[in-house]
């Protein structure tokens, strides 16, 4: 913890209650969704102006404190907890979309804009937001930006980088810089801009975004269909996009749909019982479409790939078929899940599936699995889920003993520790299986370059 003087003038850098040091709020801010560090913040800053912001970094610097940032504290890698009396800045009050370009169709919003805001925004001007997850109602635009956020609808849009037009960061040293300024084309030298998507603030804040958006897809309908295996799915997603189109391409496991299903309050998508599901979205544009999804889930279901399948006639059903992949992670929620975000390309997806699922099986023979993710971009999400009676700490170590085996197989594949989820301190020992040496060394370089007294959001990524 710091010492209170300092406290005190951190105080004088914002408005009069705008620093926390309460138990509760030093809780609530300390932490994200992980549930693997106990938060331990020395306090919670409030700013509210950029200039707020560079003040408070420049006192850290001064005084070599540490900073972390907290948006929507939705993260699922630790990168937002504040574990080792860090002091917590808070993007809350920076909640304003403050200018919006009908021509370029750029959206300029400060960090703390959250990310459903954006979307509403977007609908209201006859425009969409794509970039789409659970999280949408809580989770911030500089987090979003921060963790390079993906999602749902990556197949077709692809991560929060795309959207990203122009950025305005305080850096580690206390500067300012504004980087691309919203221009498509810019051709002079390093582009700053891809550097502070994904760096998870550690090479310093994102105060304001501007984001651009995109028409609004047409009549947007999905389908629901069951596999009698994993390998079936990848024929599925081959032979639908060989012909339409999709905006989305997800899968479950029945363990996954069964605690949804649980809830009481989503509808099953059919009475078959499946090992797999997967749901694909596109637009209906014209009835020509609609017509050649039916054929495709005819052919599918000749060649053994699908068992059964609904496709939405409504809007209503459209978002019940979606709350079947899209309440997963708040249902399992409840068993203190412990997860892997990882990623390989689409071909691989199959065998490297079958691997990791083997490997899983023989180690946690009494734990439950539970698979979902975004296949369509080769992105899945492994949880093992706690058992009621075991100790949170025994079940994360029992947890963490499998790591190597499973992220060795991910660096078999060529494939990635984590697709969207970051690093932050989950995953932060574990770097070397996606990265060379050499390439942490000159990450590690390019943060003593924008960050070199070390202050920004330490012990995330690298130690």
């Amino acid at each position: 913890m710091i010492d209170p003087s300092l406290i005190e003038s951190l105080k004088s850098l914002v408005e009069p209650g705008k620093v926390l040091t309460d138990a509760s709020s030093l809780e609530a801010y300390g932490k994200d969704w992980t549930k693997q560090f106990p938060p331990a913040p020395s306090a919670i800053v409030f700013p509210k102006t950029i200039e707020e912001v560079q003040a408070i970094v420049r006192w850290a610097n001064a005084h070599q404190v540490a900073l972390v940032p907290s948006g929507g504290r939705t993260g699922l890698s630790a990168a937002a907890v504040a574990a080792n009396g860090e002091v917590v800045v808070s993007f809350d009050y920076m909640n304003r979309i403050l200018d919006f370009n009908e021509f370029d169709r750029t959206v300029l919003c400060q960090a703390g804009v959250v990310t459903e805001q954006l979307q509403n925004f977007a609908e209201e001007k006859g425009l969409y937001y794509p970039v789409d997850f659970a999280s949408a109602g809580s989770s911030q635009i500089g987090g979003n930006i921060g963790t390079n956020a993906g999602g749902i609808k990556v197949i077709r849009y692809g991560m929060t980088r795309n959207w990203v037009a122009g950025l305005k960061v305080v850096t580690g040293a206390g500067e300012i810089l504004e980087l691309n300024k919203d221009l498509v084309k810019n051709a002079t030298g390093y582009d700053l801009r891809q550097l502070f998507i994904g760096a998870e603030g550690t090479l310093g804040f994102v105060v304001e975004a501007s984001m651009r958006l995109e028409r609004t897809p047409k009549n947007l309908t999905a389908m629901v269909l069951g596999t009698p295996d994993l390998e079936a799915i990848m024929p599925v997603l081959h032979a639908f996009q060989g012909r339409i189109d999709l905006t989305a391409f997800e899968f479950f496991s029945d363990k996954a749909l069964a605690k949804v299903l649980a809830r009481g309050d989503v509808p099953p998508a059919f009475e078959t019982d499946c090992p797999y599901y997967a749901l694909l979205e596109f637009e209906a544009s014209s009835e020509a479409v609609t017509e050649a999804a039916l054929e495709l889930f005819e052919y599918c279901m000749e060649q053994g790939w699908v068992l059964d399948g609904v496709m939405s006639q409504s809007e209503q059903q459209l978002q019940n078929l979606w709350k079947l992949r899209e309440y997963i992670s708040e249902t399992i929620s409840h068993w203190t899940p412990y997860k892997n975000d990882i990623s390989v390309t689409i071909a691989k997806v199959p065998a490297f599936l079958k691997e990791i699922d083997a490997i899983v099986g023989e180690q946690y023979p009494d734990f439950e699995i539970v698979w979902f993710g975004h296949i369509g971009d080769g992105n899945l999400h492994l949880n093992i889920l706690k058992p009621d009676a075991m100790p949170k700490e025994e079940f994360f170590a029992k947890c963490a003993t499998v790591n190597k085996w499973v992220f060795e197989t991910v660096q078999k594949y060529n494939g990635s520790i984590s697709a969207e989820h970051g690093v932050g301190m989950t995953k932060r020992d574990y770097l070397g299986y996606s990265r060379s040496a050499e390439e942490i060394a000159v990450m590690k370089a390019i943060k003593a370059v924008f960050d070199p007294k070390g202050i920004m959001n330490p012990g995330k990524i690298f130690a």
